[in-house]
This record gives structure tokens, sequence and C-alpha cells, in this order.
């Protein structure tokens, strides 16, 4: 009875903590693969020099809200970018700006396909960052039963056209219907 009762109140807590870190769980942590951030920052560099905190804002709205950088992440890895001669850091105003070497641009210059592809991931992402409200948790659950009924319908061996084809519209009118009825 107490670890059940410990359990739920556990899972309350993270609930109302309405913060995208309980909400996304490993998802945020994984949105960028091994290297890809050190590629982002690099990217990021590129447009002009930066603090930190400026790119742990662009990080966030590029990623639409779904990666959060962590000054944990950020400041090593901009560390990392000055070590390898990559970047450039001075004091400005009380604050480290870096910017980009000329082997940094090169780095770029030659990564320039991976780095499209983190951002064009980024972009087929969309703008996530209403999700951390919490008035979004209130229809998590069915959307998600929604979605594995959807994928169970469709994922069998002898799964035919028609029914997915089903899945696919039901799915699509129930999108439509909840757009119509959206107050902007």
């Amino acid at each position: 009875m107490h670890s059940h009762h410990h359990r739920r109140h556990r899972r309350g807590r993270q609930r109302r903590s309405g913060s995208r870190r309980s909400m996304w769980g490993g998802l945020r942590g994984r949105f960028f693969g091994p290297g890809e951030l050190r590629l982002a920052l690099l990217s990021l560099l590129a447009e002009g020099p930066k603090h930190g905190y400026e790119l742990m804002k662009q990080l966030e709205a590029r990623s639409g809200g779904l990666y959060r950088a962590s000054a944990g992440s950020v400041y090593p890895t901009l560390q990392q970018l000055e070590d390898e001669g990559l970047a450039r850091s001075e004091s400005r105003d009380g604050k480290r700006v870096y910017q980009l070497t000329d082997e940094g641009e090169q780095v770029v210059a030659d990564e320039e396909r991976d780095i499209r592809r983190i951002w064009r991931r980024a972009d087929e992402w969309g703008d996530w960052s209403y999700a951390s409200r919490p008035e979004a948790w209130e229809v998590v659950r069915p959307a998600m039963e929604l979605a594995k009924a959807a994928l169970r319908a469709v994922a069998r061996e002898d799964a035919e056209q028609e029914e997915i084809d089903r899945v696919r519209e039901i799915l699509e009118r129930a999108r439509r219907e909840i757009d119509a009825g959206r107050r902007d």
C-alpha cells in the first residue's frame, strides 16, 4: 500500500510541474545525436558572434521548444570548440562572446550537409513549445491511446491497404475536427 501511494504521489508531482523535462523525458535529451550539438553550435556561430545564453535560446527556438540546452552541455562544448581551435572567445560587457575562427568556418563549410540535416529535422518537428502547458497534459493519454490503436490496426502482417487508408482517414478527420473547433 505504501509503495503504491508513493508512486502516485511522485507521478502527480511530475504532472503538476508542467516542465518540458518531465513531459518529454528522454526525447529532449536525444534531440541532437552524437556530435550534432557541436555542429549546431558551429552553425549558429557562423551567423555571427554570440554569448552562451544566446546560443542556448537559439537552440531552443530552432528546435521548436523541444530542446532546452543546458549550460552543462553548451559551455563544455564551447570549450571543446576553443580547444580544437574552431572558436575563440573574449569578454564583452561582462559576457563571454564566442566566434568562429577560420578553421571553424572551414568545418562549417565541410559539414554543411550534416548541418542542413540537423536544422531540416528541427524544422520538421515544428513548434511544440505549446505542449509544455499543463492544459496540454489533459489530452496526452487519450492522444497516445488513439495513436496506439491506429498503429496496432495497421502494424499487423495481414493489414490490407484498405485498413491502412481507413485508419489514416479517421486520424485525418479527427485532426480536421479538432483544428476546426480551435479558437485562435
